[in-house]
Formats: structure tokens, sequence, C-alpha cells
């Protein structure tokens, strides 16, 4: 995967986008052996896990002269979030799936949080305790040691958890630790320019692995602390209607966990809800507005939804919402993952859906079912015909999930179909899907 190919790429920094694509890159030379397909299914998930930068914050609608009654900002914001009650949090897949993936509910109370179906929520995670205790073991600091910073003055032990990113290494972290212990590979590395070496070589790396490179290096809690960036917020998909789920927000997680360096791994915020907020805690959210991933205005018109995985979030969100609007416009939903018996979530709400006449077609692709692997943009060929039909009478077409391969190739499964059945050339091919685009019925909500 290359760098400029990462999902959501304008929304990274430099660092995030460095390891972003070196989670990949590294597992071609740390995990020789391994099943390619699993592999790449746990790089995928973690790109959700660091998904770091919210939707553009709520701005004030155009007002004609005169008008005085602005829509209110939201108090609760990244740097002031809400503090909602987690309510529910149960495992959407069977005991043997190969992965771990968490229905989370939280309780928005008096927050006044009035989210829409497409958007998302932002999350304060808290840093996973065992490594921040490594950590300052390391460094052989006090946790108690009183540290001032721009914010005020807090104990090491809180910043570490609550204000500082230690999962994701800066580059001025990389390149003190390249100066102070000459270490032969990352200085190599670094000598190089090459960006794809210095991609593989972080692949899987957090501030502890920078620093155990060498023993003897030594550094205080300060000089640790201007290395290190601010703790970024993720946001997820809602997958929830506030016309059904009044006063909640539901959430699809995938906690993200895998070893290597002989360490288990746990991602930020994944493995925070999932693990360490506890039923009755809280949590800091707020909101995440998407205005570019919303349902049709016209309730009539037909909508077509691919999302596989975790992609699955925000049309169960959009299924919610039309039953709620009894929207008589047709839907369509290609789901997909690999197993149908451990890996189908939310299967018992969608034959409801079904049989509630608000889903109208459901296509599967369980890949690991048979012996040649199915996918979601293998079905969309399979029912080319169709698909093309719909389209043509009206239909949206909604993609949500990982930008690098299966954002990917739906795409390019969208332009065969509109080719083939079109009867279009790969030009007039294209064309027909820019036209969808610039009318707004061909949304993405990838990362």
């Amino acid at each position: 995967m290359k760098t400029s190919n990462l999902p959501g790429d304008a929304q990274y920094t430099g660092d995030q986008r460095l390891w972003l694509s070196g989670f990949l890159a590294g597992f071609d030379s740390a995990a020789a052996g391994a099943n390619r397909d699993d592999v790449l299914a746990t790089a995928l998930e973690a790109l959700r896990e660091l998904d770091t930068v919210a939707a553009p914050e709520v701005a004030p609608a155009d007002e004609s002269p005169g008008v005085s009654d602005k829509p209110k900002r939201s108090p609760w914001t990244r740097k002031n979030p809400y503090p909602a009650k987690l309510v529910a949090n149960r495992p959407l897949r069977g005991a043997q799936s190969g992965k771990d993936v968490r229905h989370v509910v939280f309780d928005l109370g008096d927050s006044a949080i009035d989210y829409e179906a497409g958007d998302g929520l932002g999350i304060r995670p808290v840093n996973d305790p065992d490594l921040v205790a490594a950590l300052i073991a390391r460094i052989g600091a006090d946790p108690e040691e009183s540290i001032t910073t721009r914010t005020g003055e807090s104990t090491l032990l809180d910043l570490l958890t609550y204000d500082y990113e230690i999962s994701l290494p800066t580059r001025e972290l990389i390149d003190h630790v390249a100066d102070r212990t000459g270490d032969a590979e990352l200085v190599h590395v670094l000598s190089t320019e090459e960006r794809e070496a210095l991609e593989g070589w972080l692949w899987g790396k957090d501030v502890l692995d920078l620093l155990d490179l060498d023993p003897n290096l030594e550094m205080t809690a300060s000089q640790l602390l201007e290395l290190l960036r601010p703790l970024a917020h993720r946001v997820y998909s809602i997958s929830s209607s506030p016309l059904t789920h009044q006063g909640m927000v539901h959430l699809t997680v995938a906690a993200v966990r895998h070893r290597s360096a002989q360490r288990d791994r746990r991602g930020q915020c994944s493995t925070y809800l999932a693990d360490r907020v506890g039923a009755g805690n809280t949590a800091g959210v707020f909101l995440s507005k998407n205005r570019s991933f919303r349902l049709p205005a016209d309730d009539a018109a037909p909508v077509i939804m691919v999302g596989p995985g975790t992609g699955i979030a925000p049309f169960r969100s959009f299924l919610y919402e039309r039953k709620a609007r009894k929207a008589t416009g047709t839907n369509w939903l290609f789901f997909g993952d690999q197993y149908r018996a451990t890996d189908f979530m939310y299967e018992d709400e969608l034959v409801q859906f079904q049989r509630d006449g608000v889903l109208h077609r459901l296509d599967l692709a369980f890949s690991r079912d048979q012996e040649q692997k199915i996918y979601v943009q293998d079905r969309m060929r399979e029912h080319g015909e169709e698909l093309f039909r719909w389209i043509e009478g009206g239909a949206y077409f909604y993609v949500c999930g990982d930008a690098a391969q299966m954002a990917r190739d739906v795409d390019s499964a969208l332009h065969d179909v509109i080719a083939e059945h079109g009867g279009l050339g790969e030009e007039a091919a294209e064309d027909y899907v820019n036209t969808l685009k610039r009318e707004k019925r061909y949304l993405r909500d990838v990362y």
C-alpha cells in the first residue's frame, strides 16, 4: 500500500500516514508465511482504529440579512467532550471468530447531542495502562512526578494516560532515537531517504519500541513529553438512528489486537471501548458531522449500500432511519465477511428488516465459506444487470469500509457493471460514474 493511496490521506498527518502505510508494508517481512488475507484484514481494521481526524465541526448555516437565530453550536467538542455513560457492550461475532467486534451503546443523557444517520461519534481515548506503566518504568521515572505543560500542572502518570499519544511515534522521536543510539538498522533506513523503507521498519512499533532499541538510552520524563504529540480522538460511524434510538448512540467497534516483537498490541481506542470503559462508566464523546454521507431527502428514492465488515455500521443506521420515516424507496444491502457461522453481524436484525419489507435485497459474500473466495464486489458483478437497472432508476449508491482495498475494488466493479450493462466504453463509463458523484448519488464513507 503506497502512502499516496492511504485512506483519507489528506486528513492524516505525515507521521500518521507513515505508520498506516507501514502497518501493511511491514507484514511481508515481519509475518512471513502468514495468510496474506488474514494479515490484510487485521491491518484494515487497524486503519479504522487509527482514524483520528473528525469530520468538520458543525458550522452555522448561511443566513439572510436580519436573521439572528443562528443554530447553536454544541458545547461538546474534542476539547470538551461529553461524559456519556456506557450502557451496553456486547460481542457481535461468534466465539470461534478470529475477530472481536463489539456493539457499543452510550446514553447521551442531557447532552442535547443531535446526530443524524450518517454521522460519526468522536471518542476521547484513554491510553492502555499496561503500556503507560511500561513506558514509565523504561525511563525510570516516578509516576507521581509533577510536570508543568502548556495546559497546566499534572503528574506524569496522568499525562501519559490522558494527554499524550504513546502508540504512534513521531518523526521527532524517531530522529532523536537515531541520533542518540546510532542504531545501525534505523540509521540505515533513514539514510536511504526512502519513505517506504521507513514505513516498513516502523510497522507496529510504538513509543516503547523506539526507546527499547538501546537499553542504555536515557531520557527524562520532560524530554520524552517534548517528543510526543497530543493524544488524538478517534471517530466511529454511528450505527443507530435518532428516530428509533432516542437519547442513545450505537457504535460498531472492531477491537484491534495483534502481537509483534513478543508483545501483545492493543488498539488504543477500540480496546479502551471494548475492555476498559465498563458498563455504567463514562467516556468522553462528541458529534462528528458527516454531511457528505446522508440518505436522500426523497424517501421514495432507491438506496444501494455496500458495507462489508464493520462497514455495515452506517447502513444499520440507514435502515432504522428509513423504517422510522416509512420511506417507500427500496433498499439493497451488500454485506460480507469471512465466515457466515461466526461473522454475520446483526443477522437477526437484517432478517427482521427483510420480513418488515424494509430491506428488499440482501446479498452476502462470506469469503472463507468456499474454496474460491467471494467478496462484495463479486456479488455486484454477479447481479450487475439488476444493479444497473436500480441505478438507472435513480438509486443512490453508498460504500462504507476501508479505502485501501475494498472501496477501490467496489469502485472498479461499479465501473465494470455500468460499462457492461450500459453498453458503454471505458471513458463513457467513467463519465457516468462522475455524473453520479456530481449528483451526490455515489457517496462513500471510507477510511
